[in-house]
């Protein structure tokens, strides 16, 4: 049975009749391009052909009805009466998605409906995920069509907001605008974006994804910490130079030139250096990856994929033992092509690109290494094997 067919049958158990409509939206890995976006820097990402499915039906007097299969608690608000605040659950990025919606289009219609994650929770952007699919389910009831940017626009808002995580665009454009077997390779100030194809001489790969076997939240993380961190470093460069500033939380790295850079970073507390280090190294990393991936050189790509996770435990001081150690495992593994941290850093998972024909033999090699080390979760720890998928469908 699949897993859609599960939101299904439960939306029958509760409603006792089919849902009028089904949703999906991908999962996203980024394999170059982490910690980059809320400073306006350049990304590549890959839908995955895992991601939230939704099983609804509109309601014509305005209250959304959702549930979980993966959360006990059902959520229930009215669509012209969202709480201002979250409620510290799942789904707050709901309520958020709803007012941010609201603030934009009319709503007259709520929903009832049943979500359902194809993963474990945790590390490939699924609070993203879920998120633009309730907005799709939203705007179908509602006769709303709003652009793909707009709709990645009103899920960022919701979550930098109402949730309070204070991210960028890199999860949502993944998941909106990915196309199968191509690269997403977008630029987060500008947002012009290219959908690199597979170069047909390129070598086959498959996407792994190792969980930790750990669930993180962002918000309770400190993920904002270091996007402060960076911002604190653009903020101080500009000053160095001499160079106009605004707000403080206006500031960003992409603002400031890698010679300002260059030149004053010396001045910079160590702290705030290490996080500009990574952004800068990021930004070359990612236009570096574009290009390989455009001539179909899957191991200069892996290779800089690989650079990026080392980059985020040295520069952006992110992960958990146990990615660490999935990391080191990866990275001396036959037939993984590169790979790293997916998701907030401290918890997760991690993802790679691999050669199909050791498929076997890795999940054999990264399980038994990383079960060895972490006894205590067998049983939660997995493994997934993906292919690249369409952007929101």
């Amino acid at each position: 049975m699949s897993r859609t067919m599960k939101c299904q049958e439960r939306f029958q158990e509760i409603y006792k009749r089919e849902p009028e409509a089904l949703a999906f939206c991908p999962y996203r890995v980024c394999p170059i391009g982490a910690h980059s976006d809320a400073n306006l820097g350049k990304i590549t990402g890959l839908a995955i052909d895992k991601g939230i499915h939704m099983a609804y039906s509109p309601k014509l007097n305005g209250v959304v009805e959702l549930c979980s299969l993966q959360f006990d608690k059902r959520a229930q608000f009215h669509v012209r009466d969202v709480p201002r605040h979250k409620c510290d659950d799942w789904a707050d990025y709901l309520r958020g998605a709803t007012l941010k919606l609201g603030e934009r289009y009319p709503l007259t219609y709520g929903l009832s409906g049943v979500i359902e994650g194809s993963l474990p929770i945790g590390g490939l952007s699924s609070s993203a995920a879920v998120a633009l699919v309730y907005l799709k389910a939203l705007c179908h009831v509602n006769l709303i069509h709003p652009e793909p940017l707009e709709l990645i626009l009103i899920s960022m808002a919701a979550e930098n907001d109402y949730v309070g995580v204070n991210s960028g665009k890199l999860d949502q454009s993944c998941e909106v605008y990915s196309k199968k077997n191509h690269l997403l390779y977008l630029d987060t100030k500008t947002d012009e974006y290219e959908l690199i194809p597979t170069h047909p001489d390129m070598k086959p790969y498959r996407i792994a994804v190792f969980f930790s076997g750990i669930e993180r939240t962002l918000a309770g993380s400190k993920f904002n910490m270091r996007v402060d961190e960076a911002r604190s470093a653009a903020y101080a460069l500009m000053a160095y130079a001499g160079m106009e500033y605004g707000k403080f939380h206006e500031a960003n790295l992409r603002a400031v030139p890698r010679e300002v850079y260059e030149q004053y970073k010396e001045r910079l507390p160590e702290t705030w250096r290490r996080r500009a280090e990574h952004w800068y190294t990021e930004f070359d990393r990612v236009e570096q990856g574009a290009e390989a991936w455009r001539r179909g050189d899957l191991e200069t790509y892996g290779r800089l994929s690989f650079e990026s996770g080392q980059s985020s435990i040295s520069n952006w001081e992110t992960g958990s033992p146990e990615l660490k150690m999935l990391y080191d495992i990866m990275r001396h593994t036959d037939g993984i092509y590169g790979g790293r941290f997916s998701g907030a850093g401290f918890k997760g998972c991690c993802m790679a690109l691999i050669d199909p024909d050791y498929e076997a033999a890795i999940t054999r090699q990264v399980t038994k290494e990383y079960l060895a080390a972490f006894p205590q979760l067998e049983g939660k720890y997995s493994v997934h094997i993906c292919q690249s998928a369409d952007g929101l469908l």
